[in-house]
């Protein structure tokens, strides 16, 4: 549950400079916000200058006819500043949410682009905190952070310049508190930025705990873990709970802070307007104006450290999201070659393979199949099976030696062109929340709903897709919940038959079958495996002695390597499994 903190800068210039990148196709929409924003702060001052010339000319001299005037003017200026923030918050809201929008894709692509390893140590809920949240807090830079605070220091400015031109004493003596504000908005946002920082931490936390653990809630029943991990949840959410409230109890400090000084501020007003209205050196417009450009300025400082705070925390937010996008861990991808067709033919020369440093998985392994034949692996847990097949689809790097592909280092083919050529069915069937076909196809283009037909009849499938309601459109839930393992088999088989490998590899693709099913689907590896080179991994060796090849493994080392009756006659590893699984003596 540790989630690597950020500790960077709160305004870091690099993460604006590069955030600025995706304002790019979006500039019509930053420069009209900002004229709005200048026209917003040009305008703030008008309606207390009317109601000064209102009070002194046309109240106190009792001009009813001007005084009309004058409120149909006001009212006026009301409208057009409706407009006009109405405008302003459309745009800057529209320009936030298109860039969080393309910013998504570039996140959600980059994940999709990242190699396994990746994923073996981060936890897939922190990826969605990234992804979703996080990114939200980013729009806020654009819709409620940056340019709001840009605006309120020039409507500031405005003000203030416009208080000093109308009395300059008056504006001092009112501006007296200022400094006791500025001191408590400084440790008010040095505060925030701590407890922001411990919530996006614990909801990063939180999202993690829940994808885990409700995507792996039948094992929580089947083991009734129900309650121990519910105390696990509810630390965690105390946590996250916690965090708010100390956000929450800055707040609940600062804002009566700010109250008390505002309020300091208008009594001084008071009484030093008074004194000077006394003495005829000010008017009373003057006072009443004053009043309200206290709340035009306390106001808006007020709102400023909230829009601090939202910049603070979307400054956080792209520094977690900008982590994951500036991550390397990707798949080397600088071959060329695309031949028009591949073979099929596979060797391993000499390869070594590690998941972590120098640990290795596999060793020395050294192999060859021709195009056409058919390679099984097979050997006890642990021993590298899968991790042969993962390096020849460059899932993982190897370490030492080199893998080719019809003579060709594998490295050479451009990587989605070598992937496309290599089928791949896992015991573990994943499958998305759509239908049948397009779980089939993968939205494929060039796989028309013929052929997907045509390859579940090959497979032996058809009959049982079209006793679902919808037939190919019946609507698969999530992972597949609604298939059995079976039904969930054929499907993924279909898909690989449908994309036309040059290359099939099954990795115990009939481990969780029943027998009834497995039969079925013999009956379509032989039709898969027609003309394509195969790398079949199973436990059941009965699965396999067709093979013409057959590798045993152990602790990363191949031990035997020969056909199904070559292997027997050796009375070695395979005679030993042969003998466990089948009884004999």
């Amino acid at each position: 549950m540790n989630e690597t903190r950020i500790t960077g800068k709160t305004y870091d210039v690099q993460l604006l400079r590069r955030l600025g990148q995706y304002l790019r196709p979006y500039k019509s929409y930053l420069v009209w916000s900002i004229v709005l924003t200048l026209v917003i702060a040009a305008i703030s001052p008008l309606l207390p200058l009317l109601v000064e010339y209102t009070l002194d000319n046309f109240i106190l001299k009792n001009d009813q006819t001007g005084l009309t005037w004058m409120a149909i003017g006001m009212l006026f200026l009301l409208v057009l500043q409706t407009a006009v923030r109405y405008y302003h918050t459309l745009l800057t809201n529209t320009m936030g949410q298109s860039v969080i929008k393309d910013l998504r894709v570039d996140t959600f692509n980059h994940i999709t682009n990242l190699r396994l390893k990746y994923f073996d140590h981060t936890p897939i809920g922190r990826l969605i905190t990234r992804t979703v949240s996080d990114l939200e807090t980013i729009a806020d830079i654009f819709s409620e952070g940056l340019i709001q605070i840009i605006g309120d220091i020039l409507q500031l400015i405005v003000i203030i310049s416009v208080m000093f031109y109308s009395d300059w004493r008056l504006t001092l003596i009112v501006l007296i508190p200022a400094p006791f504000m500025v001191i408590a908005t400084y440790f008010f946002k040095e505060a925030m930025k701590s407890a922001f920082q411990d919530v996006r931490h614990w909801v990063a936390n939180l999202n993690t705990f829940l994808q885990e653990h409700i995507s792996g809630v039948s094992v929580i029943q089947y083991f009734s873990r129900e309650k121990q991990e519910m105390d696990k949840f509810m630390a965690i959410n105390a946590e996250h709970r916690n965090a708010n409230i100390r956000s929450n109890w800055y707040f609940s400090i600062f804002f009566p802070v700010i109250e008390v000084i505002m309020a300091i501020a208008l009594g001084l007003l008071v009484w030093y307007g008074s004194k000077s209205i006394l003495a005829e050196r000010i008017s009373p417009g003057v006072v009443v104006a004053f009043i309200m450009y206290i709340n035009m300025i306390f106001r808006p400082i007020r709102e400023l450290v909230d829009k601090f705070n939202i910049l603070q925390m979307g400054m956080v937010g792209a520094e977690r999201v900008f982590s994951v996008l500036d991550t390397s861990e990707q798949t080397p991808n600088d071959g060329v070659l695309q031949p028009e067709q591949i073979k099929g033919a596979i060797a391993f020369d000499r390869v070594w393979f590690a998941y972590n440093d120098e640990d290795w998985v596999l060793k020395d392994i050294s192999f060859e199949v021709q195009p056409g034949e058919t390679l099984a692996l097979v050997g006890a847990t642990g021993a590298g099976k899968s991790s042969t097949i993962n390096i020849l689809s460059r899932f993982y790097e190897i370490g030492r030696g080199q893998i080719r592909l019809d003579g060709e280092d594998i490295r050479n083919y451009e990587l989605h062109y070598l992937r496309r050529n290599i089928a791949t069915v896992l015991q573990d069937v994943f499958l998305f929340s759509n239908s049948i076909a397009r779980n089939i196809s993968l939205d494929n283009p060039n796989i028309s709903r013929e052929q997907i037909v045509a390859a579940a009849k090959d497979v032996g499938a058809h009959d049982f897709i079209m006793r679902l309601p919808g037939g190919y459109d019946y609507e698969v839930k999530e992972r597949g919940a609604t298939l059995s393992a079976g039904q969930a088999q054929l499907i993924s088989f279909i898909r690989a038959l449908v994309h036309n490998p040059k290359i099939l590899v099954l990795d115990e693709a009939t481990a969780s079958v029943d027998t009834e099913t497995e039969l079925l689907i013999q009956k379509a590896i032989d039709t898969l495996m027609h003309n394509r080179t195969s790398i079949v991994i199973a436990h059941r060796l009965s699965t396999i002695q067709k093979a013409d090849k057959i590798i045993v493994l152990d602790h990363g080392e191949i031990k035997e390597i020969g056909n199904h009756q070559e292997l027997l006659r050796l009375n070695g590893y395979y005679k030993r499994l042969y003998d466990l699984q089948f009884h004999t003596t």
